[in-house]
């Protein structure tokens, strides 16, 4: 209850306040650029690769899906679709909305939809949100049917995250990787030009099926440090600064030519171990680890408040949630199982974090807590790029990550972190491989009854909790700092900001 009132009251400010900045009036004199500044740059512009937020946070810009996900009636609702049926428990037919154009001028019709589930469906990077579909059948050119392996209740909500895109075939066939550097969509904007490490930069699509976006111009900056962000928003050469650390939400707060965005938390903060490597296979150890975490000391002195304590691999936003309780602060009960599993004087490890300033300095002071139990932890800051090909690749110990469940649906997180044939790129940098797990995972998402679902959700939450495959630390809200002449910005509560309705006054 006092979650829910807490963020009812944050969006009712942001109401009053009117984050965005006064009303657009006939008057008005706008900016032809949005500029943002992120922490990280884009993986790749393929986005059945390029599957992390940075990515996405300019991707999503470029490519539309099949439906969307309406942020504020959290409702499914249609896009390059428009409209759909379904057939039967394992069976959607979709109709395709007649005279989109890719941005090349080539219309998008069955055949592109069609290759692009499948591509989809064989992404050893996005393969954990689409391998539900069996197959996809072209009826006629502008109808398509989906068919699944299993009933499977967010079928629907899949096919609106980002990365299950329609991309057009001939194009993509054209070259073997040209999406990652070239990308062509039928998005509202269309890829102009990317400086790697720099800054992307994108032009309004006139011919976008929906009306042409508001602002001709979208440029994303990549600005590493945090501070910088913050900076480079109070002098004006950003207008909006994502990623914002939450230390900084006074800087914003305390000018008045700046505005805060916030969304309520679907995101989380973990420790992954790789389960294989000695000592992580070892349960008593993971438990260990995680009662040596002050979490709540964490929130109340990196991240001044602005958390809340993990208790499950998702967020109290997210269907499917239950809490298996956080695990206690407790040096001493830490000591007394490092002991018991064969540790008493503590071992060695890396600990690695990529190199965002917040992650950064919560990893630090995990690291410093570990250390207070016997664990020497070496703290090692990389690239972001770097430590997601690392981290995929299994070369890690222990690893700080964030993940947000893109589907409000327990299955987007249970079933890429949780289960086994999704070790590595799939998402489970654990190497988890439980068959209680894989069990419960599948009566989850091969069931639409919403108390056979829920049940396997609650047990399998307190199953992962006892067995600690992961170390849930906390649950962070989305926050954005703007310039007060931002006008029509939402956060989006999963961090794919759309800009093709904001403006910037002069």
């Amino acid at each position: 209850m006092k979650r829910s009132i807490l963020w009812v009251t944050v969006l009712l400010f942001l109401v009053f306040t009117g984050c965005g900045g006064s009303s657009k009036s006939a008057s008005s004199s706008y900016k032809d650029t949005i500029t943002w500044g992120q922490g990280a740059d884009v993986t790749s512009f393929d986005p059945h690769v390029g599957r992390q937020t940075p990515a996405v946070q300019v991707t999503n810009h470029i490519f539309d899906t099949l439906v969307q996900f309406d942020g504020t009636s959290s409702e499914v609702v249609p896009q390059i679709a428009e409209s759909w049926e379904q057939l039967s428990p394992t069976s959607y037919r979709f109709r395709i909305r007649q005279g989109i154009k890719f941005h090349d001028g080539t219309a998008l019709t069955a055949e592109d939809v069609k290759y692009s589930l499948d591509r989809a469906v064989a992404s050893s990077m996005i393969s954990y949100l689409m391998d539900f579909i069996s197959e996809t059948i072209i009826e006629d050119p502008y109808t398509v049917v989906v068919n699944t392996h299993a009933p499977y209740a967010p079928a629907l909500r899949n096919l609106s995250v980002p990365f299950a895109a329609i991309v057009p075939k001939a194009y993509t066939e054209s070259s073997l990787d040209i999406l990652a550097r070239h990308p062509i969509g039928s998005g509202p904007y269309k890829f102009v030009s990317w400086t790697q490490s720099d800054s992307a930069r994108l032009e309004a699509f006139e011919d976008y099926y929906d009306g042409a976006p508001r602002t001709k111009y979208l440029v994303m900056k990549v600005i590493p440090e945090a501070s910088q962000r913050t900076i480079a928003l109070e002098t004006g050469e950003i207008d909006l600064s994502y990623d914002l650390p939450t230390n900084d939400h006074k800087i914003i707060t305390g000018n008045d030519k700046l505005s805060l965005f916030l969304a309520p938390p679907l995101s989380l903060f973990y420790i992954s171990m790789d389960i294989r490597k000695t000592p992580f296979g070892n349960k008593l150890v993971r438990q260990a680890i995680s009662h040596a975490i002050d979490r709540q000391l964490i929130i109340d002195t990196v991240v001044s408040g602005a958390a809340e304590s993990a208790d499950a691999i998702i967020a109290p936003g997210v269907y499917g949630y239950y809490s298996a309780g956080v695990d206690q602060y407790d040096p001493d009960l830490s000591r007394r199982l490092l002991a018991q599993a064969g540790y008493p004087n503590g071992f060695t490890t890396s600990f690695w974090v990529n190199n965002n300033q917040e992650r950064i300095e919560v990893s630090t002071a995990i690291v410093d807590m570990l250390r207070e139990v016997g664990i020497t932890a070496q703290l090692e800051v990389m690239e972001a790029g770097a430590f997601w090909d690392k981290t995929d690749n299994g070369e890690h110990e222990m690893a700080f990550f964030g993940w947000i469940t893109s589907t409000k649906d327990a299955d987007y997180t249970y079933y890429s972190l949780g289960h086994s044939s999704k070790h590595g790129p799939g998402g489970n940098t654990s190497y988890i491989t439980d068959p209680r797990a894989d069990a419960l995972i599948e009566e989850g998402r091969n069931n639409t009854d919403p108390a056979v679902r829920e049940r396997a959700y609650r047990d399998l939450a307190t199953h992962l909790a006892d067995l600690t495959y992961y170390i849930s630390v906390m649950y962070s809200p989305i926050s954005v700092g703007g310039s007060k002449t931002v006008e029509n910005f939402e956060p989006d509560p999963i961090g794919y900001h759309r800009l093709e309705n904001v403006q910037v006054r002069q």
